[in-house]
C-alpha cells in the first residue's frame, strides 16, 4: 500500500485515515443499536484488541503473581518490591513489544506511520535521547506511582477500610464495573488532560511529555511525576463505591498498558503486506501535532465535542481549529 497524505487535511507528514475518524455510537442522538453492538463486540471496537486483553492479563496477574490480600494487611517490604517487579517487568515486556516491532526490526517501514519521519534525539531529552529519555521517566516514576497506588489500595482493602465487592455474591456488578472502566477511564483523562494544559501545569509539568511531538511506545508513559498522579487518580474511585482487587489491578493495568500502543505512531499492524489492527487513534496523533485538541482518548466518551476541541482530521474541524487558534494568537 502507498501511504498518502490529502492536501485538503492536517499535513502530519504521513499516512492519513481516508475519511474523517467518526466517534464510537455511544452518547449520540438518534440511537445506532446494531452500530453500538458492532462496536462493543466487534473486533476494532470497545473490548477488541485490548481491553479483554488486558483483563485477561490483569486476571492471570492477581491470581499468580500478587500476594494473597490477607498478607497485605501491614505493610512490608516484601510484598511491596513483589508488586513492583511484577509492574515493573511486565509494563517493559509490553512496551517493548511494540517498540521493537515498530521501532528497532521497523517490520512495515512506515507503512501506516502518520509522520513519516523517524523520531531524532535532541538536547531537549534526557540523555540526549527520546528512548532513554522516554525509559527512564515511565520506569522510574511511572512504574513507582503506579505501584503505589496499587499498593496503598489493596492494603486499605485488606483491612477493610475500603468498600469491598464479593464478585461471586455480586457478579453482575463486578461484570459491569469491569466493563465500564475503561469508559470512565476516558471520562478522566479528558478531565485531568484539560486540567494540566493549564499555563502553569503545562509549563511545569505536561510539557514534559509533549517533547514527544513524534511519539513512540516509550513515549505514552514519559511523563512528569505530577503527571503521573494525576493520570493514575482515576483509580480513587475504587476508594469511594464497592469494589474488588482484581478491578484495581485491571484499571491501574489499562492505564500503564494503553499509552504505548496509542503513541506508536502508526495506525494499524501489517502482516503479510495486510492491515489486521487498529492501533495508535488518530485523535491522540493530532494532539501530539497540534496541542490544543482532542484532550480525550479515542472520543467513545465526547466531551471534546461538547466543549469544541474535537478534530476529525477534516478541513472543517482543521478550519474551526485555526480559526480558535486565531483567536488565542496561537494560529499554527
Amino acid at each position: 500500500m502507498t501511504d498518502t497524505v490529502r492536501s485538503d487535511r492536517p499535513d502530519t507528514g504521513g499516512w492519513v485515515p481516508p475519511e474523517p475518524v467518526e466517534t464510537a455510537p455511544v452518547f449520540i442522538w438518534p440511537p445506532k443499536p446494531i452500530a453500538l453492538i458492532k462496536w462493543l463486540f466487534g473486533w476494532g471496537g470497545y473490548l477488541f484488541p485490548f481491553n479483554v486483553p488486558i483483563m485477561v492479563i490483569a486476571t492471570v496477574i492477581w491470581w499468580y503473581f500478587i500476594p494473597d490480600l490477607a498478607e497485605m494487611k501491614t505493610l512490608e517490604f516484601g510484598w511491596i518490591v513483589q508488586v513492583y517487579l511484577v509492574n515493573l517487568i511486565g509494563l517493559i515486556i509490553w512496551t517493548s513489544i511494540w517498540h521493537v516491532r515498530f521501532y528497532v526490526q521497523r517490520a512495515q517501514n512506515t507503512e501506516y506511520k502518520y509522520n513519516k519521519r523517524w523520531p531524532k534525539n535532541t538536547e531537549t531529552f534526557l540523555f540526549g535521547s527520546q528512548l532513554l529519555d522516554n525509559m527512564f521517566l515511565t520506569l522510574v516514576s511511572g512504574v513507582t506511582i503506579w505501584t503505589a497506588y496499587l499498593v496503598v489500595t489493596l492494603w486499605a482493602m485488606a483491612n477493610g477500610w475500603l468498600p469491598y465487592l464479593d464478585m461471586r455474591e455480586h457478579p453482575i456488578y463486578f461484570g459491569l464495573f469491569m466493563f465500564l472502566i475503561a469508559l470512565f477511564r476516558e471520562a478522566h483523562f479528558y478531565t485531568v488532560h484539560r486540567l494540566i494544559h493549564w499555563g502553569p501545569l503545562y509549563r511545569w509539568v505536561h510539557s514534559i511529555h509533549h517533547k514527544n511531538s513524534n511519539p513512540t511506545p516509550w513515549s505514552g508513559m514519559a511523563m512528569h511525576p505530577v503527571e503521573h498522579l494525576l493520570y493514575m487518580s482515576g483509580v480513587l474511585i475504587h476508594w469511594i463505591i464497592p469494589s474488588n482487587p482484581l478491578l484495581v489491578i485491571y484499571h491501574l493495568q489499562h492505564l500503564a498498558f494503553m499509552p504505548a500502543p496509542d503513541h506508536s505512531g502508526f495506525a494499524k499492524i501489517v502482516v503479510n503486506g495486510k492491515p489486521q489492527m487498529d492501533v495508535a487513534t488518530y485523535m491522540h496523533y493530532l494532539h501530539h501535532r497540534y496541542f490544543e485538541v482532542n484532550y480525550g482518548g479515542d472520543g467513545s466518551v465526547p466531551l471534546d465535542r461538547l466543549f469544541g476541541t474535537w478534530h476529525n482530521g477534516s478541513a472543517e474541524a482543521h478550519a474551526r481549529m485555526n480559526e480558535r487558534f486565531k483567536k488565542k494568537s496561537l494560529q499554527r
